[in-house]
This record gives structure tokens, C-alpha cells and sequence, in this order.
């Protein structure tokens, strides 16, 4: 049985202090609990503090991105060995607004996502199409593309540490989100792309999240669902009150 997995992308938000008392916070909550797997993605500047502050817990930390290459003349970026260093775990890769606003293509992030395996991080591949693509019919051709391109060249004990977080483009930061049924059968598709990449045992072990306005009140609902393995959550991740009772909800 999958294991819910429950991260927190906090993007470009919050200071040094309200990184480190909402860590505080969060380890008080449900730092101790090991039902479910629970990870923050703050800020760069800000993940040694948190990893400070999360010491002791169960609670992982994440990066929100990398850039494809050990080291070197490349001013601005961070090497998945500099994230690795200062203890993070897990690394979000392709997040739409990175693809969408930022300009990132398919064989970049599948390039990010080969870096941060060797760098022994577990990435967060996140696929999902536009509102424009959902009302032309086109959901599944867009997330499978991503999917395959995403993964491309990866091996089966590659796979197998992979997460992927389904994200409708549509319902980030727009109090929007899918219905349970919507978010099921992309996910339940994207399970049926991973099978037919790298067989029956990576799919059914691969975690699927859903992301996308989640929030106390929908969480258990969307995780109900079969296919559905935990969430990656946006706006409601940056305050204990929201986090923690979604991170509860994945217990049932």
C-alpha cells in the first residue's frame, strides 16, 4: 500500500523568521507523527533555517528547484549537490509556474530531474495542463507528454523514487480545483502511463499527488480517491492551521 506523501511548496514567500516559527510550529503539530510522509520547499535562502528548526522531526525539507549541473559558471544558480549539502531531501521539478512563466521545456526538466537522481534527491515531477488545453479536450495528450518526456531515459530503480504531482494549471492559486472525480482519472491515467514505461510494480508503488488550491476543506475528499497519494500544497502550506489539518486528513 502507498505511503501518503503531503509537501508544502511555500514559492517566494514568507521572511527568515516566519520560515522559522512556521517550521517551529509544524514540528510541534506533527513533527513526531511517521503515518505520512511530510515535507516544506521554502525559499532557498531560508532552507537552513528551516532544516535547523525541523531537526528532531519527521518533517523533510525540499528545494523548489535546481539547476542541472554539479557546479560551475552559471551566476544565479543552485547545483543539486549545494541543495543536497544543506539537507534537503526532495526537489520540486517542472512546476507549472516555472514551465509556464519561466519558460522551461520538457527536455530541461527532464534533464533536472536526471541531475537531482544523481545527486541522490528524490524529485517532485509536476505535470498539468492549461484551462485552454482541459476545454479542448486535450488534458490527457498534455499530461502524457509531460510524463513521458519527464521521464525519459530514467530506469525502472530511477522511477521507483520518483513522485509526480498532478497540478491542473487552472486551479493553482485560483481558489479553483478539480472535483475528486476530475483529479482521479488523470491520475488513474498518469498510473496507467507509468505502467505501460516501467511495468506494473514502479506504477503501483509510485506516489501521485494532487495539487492545486488544496485546502482543509477538500483535502480528504481528493485524497479519498484511489489514485490519489497525498497533495503538494501552495497557499495553504504557509500557515500550521491549514497544513496540519490536510497532513491529518491523509491519515483518514
Amino acid at each position: 500500500m502507498r505511503k501518503y506523501f503531503v509537501a508544502g511548496n511555500w514559492k517566494m514567500n514568507l521572511t527568515m523568521g516566519e520560515s522559522a516559527k512556521l517550521a517551529a510550529d509544524l514540528k510541534a503539530a506533527i513533527g513526531g507523527q511517521s503515518e505520512v510522509d511530510v515535507a516544506v520547499c521554502p525559499p532557498f535562502v531560508y532552507v537552513p533555517g528551516v532544516v535547523e528548526a525541523l531537526k528532531g522531526s519527521t518533517i523533510a525539507v525540499g528545494a523548489q528547484n535546481l539547476y542541472p549541473a554539479p557546479g560551475g559558471a552559471f551566476t544565479g544558480e543552485v547545483s543539486p549537490k549545494m541543495i543536497k549539502d544543506v539537507g534537503c531531501r526532495y526537489v520540486i521539478i517542472g512546476h507549472s509556474e516555472r514551465r509556464h512563466i519561466l519558460g522551461e521545456k520538457d527536455e530541461f526538466i527532464n534533464a533536472k530531474v536526471k541531475s537531482a537522481l544523481e545527486a541522490q534527491l528524490l524529485p517532485i515531477l509536476c505535470v498539468g495542463e492549461l484551462l485552454a488545453e482541459r476545454q479542448s479536450g486535450r488534458t490527457q495528450s498534455v499530461v502524457s507528454i509531460q510524463v513521458e518526456k519527464g521521464l525519459a531515459g530514467l530506469t525502472e530503480q530511477d522511477a521507483a523514487k520518483i513522485t509526480i504531482a498532478y497540478e491542473p494549471v487552472w486551479a493553482i492559486g485560483t481558489g479553483e480545483t478539480a472535483t475528486p472525480a476530475q483529479a482521479q482519472e488523470v491520475h488513474a491515467y498518469i498510473r496507467g502511463l507509468v505502467k505501460k514505461l516501467f511495468g506494473d510494480s514502479i506504477a503501483d508503488a509510485m506516489r501521485i499527488q494532487y495539487g492545486g488550491s488544496v485546502k482543509p476543506d477538500n483535502a480528504a475528499e481528493l485524497m479519498a480517491q484511489p489514485d490519489v497519494d497525498g497533495s503538494l500544497v501552495g497557499g495553504a502550506a504557509l500557515k500550521a492551521e491549514n497544513f496540519v489539518p490536510i497532513v491529518r486528513a491523509a491519515k483518514g
